[in-house]
C-alpha cells in the first residue's frame, strides 16, 4: 500500500491534464441543474434544496459507475501491462483510480453547488460539507465495482452494461423527483437500491436535520454498500491481474 499516495498522485496529474474530461463528467447534471432546476423550483414539487442533492448523486452515479472506461483504454494501449510490471500491488493500482476519481468527483460536485447557491440553493454549510463527504464516500464503492467490471467483462460490453445499470439506479434513488410521489409499487422497489437512502439523507443534511433517520441510514446503507463494493472490486481485480 506504499504506492497508493504516488499512484494517486499520478493519476491526477494525468486526468487534470485534460480538463475537458473534468467538465465533461459533470455536463448532465449541469444541464439538470440549468434547464430543469428553473421547472423543478416553480413546480411545487420541491425547492433547489431538494433538486440540488439528488443532482449530486446522480454525478456520483454517472461518473463513479463509467470510470471503468479508463481501463478499458489503458487495456487497450498497454498502460496497464506496463502498470502491471511495476512494484505497485494490485489493490494499489485499484484503490489510486478510485481516490483519483474521489479527487475529480469532488471538484465537480464543488462547482454543481457553487450554481445550485446562484439558483437560490439556501443550504447551510455544514450540511452540504457533511452531504460531500457522504457522496464521495458512497462513489468509491460504485467506482470499485466499475473497475471489476471493466476487467472482468468482454470490452464492448462494458458500456451498455453499466449504462442499463446506472440509469435505473439514478431514477429509482428519486434524484429527479422524490419517490413520495411515485406508485406503491415503484416507491417499494426503490428501497432495494442503496441511492435511494443516500439521496434521502443528503436531502435531509442540506436541510439541516444532522441527525435524523434519513441521515442515519443514508450512512449506514452508503457503508454497507461501499465495504461490499471495495472488497468485491479489489478481489475481482486481484484475480484478473493476477
Amino acid at each position: 500500500m506504499s504506492a497508493l499516495v504516488p499512484l494517486t498522485a499520478y493519476y491526477l496529474r494525468a486526468t487534470f491534464k485534460s480538463r475537458f474530461a473534468v467538465v465533461f463528467g459533470a455536463v448532465q447534471p449541469l444541464f439538470f441543474l440549468l434547464l430543469f432546476g428553473p421547472l423543478f423550483a416553480r413546480s411545487g414539487v420541491g425547492s433547489w434544496d431538494t433538486l440540488v442533492p439528488g443532482l449530486l448523486v446522480q454525478l456520483a452515479l454517472m461518473s463513479s459507475g463509467l470510470v471503468g472506461f479508463g481501463i478499458v483504454f489503458d487495456q487497450r494501449f498497454g498502460v496497464l501491462e506496463r502498470l502491471r510490471v511495476t512494484p505497485a500491488g494490485r489493490t494499489s493500482l485499484l484503490l489510486g483510480r478510485v481516490l483519483k476519481d474521489s479527487v475529480v468527483l469532488l471538484v465537480q460536485a464543488a462547482a454543481i453547488v457553487a450554481l445550485g447557491y446562484a439558483f437560490g440553493l439556501r443550504a447551510p454549510l455544514p450540511g452540504v460539507l457533511l452531504g460531500l463527504l457522504l457522496m464521495v464516500f458512497l462513489s468509491v464503492g460504485m467506482a470499485s465495482v466499475s473497475y471489476a467490471a471493466a476487467l472482468t467483462i468482454r470490452q464492448e460490453l462494458f458500456a451498455p452494461l453499466m449504462s442499463t445499470l446506472v440509469i435505473p439506479l439514478m431514477l429509482l434513488s428519486g434524484a429527479l423527483l422524490p419517490m413520495s410521489l411515485a406508485p406503491a409499487w415503484l416507491d417499494a422497489v426503490s428501497r432495494f437500491t442503496p441511492f435511494r437512502y443516500a439521496v434521502e439523507a443528503l436531502r435531509a443534511l442540506f436541510a439541516g436535520s444532522y441527525a435524523s433517520s434519513e441521515v442515519l441510514w443514508g450512512v449506514l446503507v452508503s457503508a454497507v454498500f461501499v465495504v461490499a463494493g471495495v472488497v468485491i472490486g479489489t478481489r475481482l481485480f486481484q484475480r484478473e491481474n493476477a
